[in-house]
């Protein structure tokens, strides 16, 4: 039976040289994450509520399952009632990732969470198997041009399938409690070897996009709260399946190569970490020049001017962006309030 010792190939990884390239550069990311979590809470909202909808559609999208854009919207932000098992799936997934974003710290990884989140992830479908084993053996099978399957690997199977799953969690965890290893490098082995052990009849590879990120909260990586690691694995779909091939090559005899796999998700990772500073800074700049852009509406205007005033200048400024910058501007006393109540009027204070 293939046994589970993640220390050998956590060993065999962090000497890579591509991988503490990736792991250098990913903690250099990380190390001002601190700092946009505790001062960029407006921005990282929006961020939140876009990656939501992107993941959630992302992820099932992979898999073959999906809805309009429209109703993607409606069933994750409005959180409308499911009308067809598509749906029924996407709502699963969207209430199993909201439980996860919200308490993954009092998550623990062990067998019986496992089976409660993939019975979570299927509670609309209604279906049988939801939060249960395999229960015959299945085969990750590749379809050619020609419509052809062919079997590219089997999975271990339904006996052997339990307590592969504890042997994995239980691995997991001793190497997580050790403060020496970097869990970044341990999280894609752990990933690969829950989808080479395949221990559903379906749902695997969701239950593991949600796994990466329980794993990857609780270790404190949290970008893909704010930008979708699922949406950047469907859009290098093929990549992910030729590193999962390639890194599964003699997995039943302890003698796979967790490289190609564990390279291709820290890019995917290091590349969610550059789009996150880049949004940042994105929204940063708006809201500068929406400021900058009322700031001098006031040098211009000798008389008092009124927020309606504002709006009719900066169309494409939203109410709540002017509101703020008035706000801004006051505590900078940059500007001095006229008059309260619904006429308010501001005037230039320099």
């Amino acid at each position: 039976m293939r046994k589970f010792n993640l220390k050998e190939e956590y060993d065999s990884l962090i000497s890579n040289a591509n991988i503490i390239n990736l792991m250098n550069k990913i903690h250099e990311y990380k190390g001002k994450q601190s700092y946009l979590l505790d001062s960029k809470k407006d921005i990282l909202d929006t961020l939140l509520n876009i990656a939501k909808i992107e993941s959630t559609s992302s992820s099932n999208k992979i898999e073959g399952i999906s809805t309009t854009d429209k109703r993607i919207k409606e069933i994750i932000v409005q959180k409308l009632e499911p009308k067809n098992r598509n749906e029924e799936e996407i709502a699963g997934y969207r209430d199993v990732l909201s439980l996860i974003h919200e308490n993954y710290k009092y998550i623990d990884i062990n067998k019986n969470m496992i089976l409660q989140l993939h019975r979570d992830l299927y509670k609309y479908a209604g279906y049988t198997y939801g939060g249960k084993f395999k229960n015959s053996q299945n085969y990750i099978e590749e379809t050619n041009e020609l419509g052809e399957k062919k079997i590219r690997f089997t999975p271990l199977s339904p006996v052997e399938t339990p307590l592969a799953i504890e042997d994995l969690c239980k691995s997991y965890n001793e190497l997580a409690n050790n403060e020496t290893c970097d869990l970044l490098v341990l999280i894609p082995i752990f990933i690969l070897d829950f989808l080479s052990i395949h221990p559903f009849n379906d749902g695997n590879g969701r239950l593991s996009r949600l796994l990466t990120l329980l794993l990857l909260y609780k270790a404190n990586y949290m970008v893909g709260k704010y930008i979708s690691i699922e949406k950047k694995i469907e859009n290098t779909k093929e990549s992910y399946y030729e590193a999962l091939e390639k890194s599964s090559v003699n997995w039943h005899v302890n003698k796979n190569d967790y490289s190609y796999f564990a390279e291709y998700y820290l890019g995917i990772i290091l590349n969610a970490y550059k789009e996150f500073a880049i949004k940042i800074d994105n929204q940063e700049n708006k809201k500068m020049v929406a400021y900058d852009k009322i700031m001098m509406l006031f040098k211009e205007n000798v008389i008092p001017i009124d927020k309606a005033f504002i709006m009719s200048r900066f169309p494409n400024l939203s109410e709540t962006t002017i509101e703020r910058n008035l706000n801004k501007l006051l505590k900078e006393n940059n500007i001095i309030k006229i008059r309260g109540g619904r006429y308010t009027k501001y005037k230039w204070n320099k």
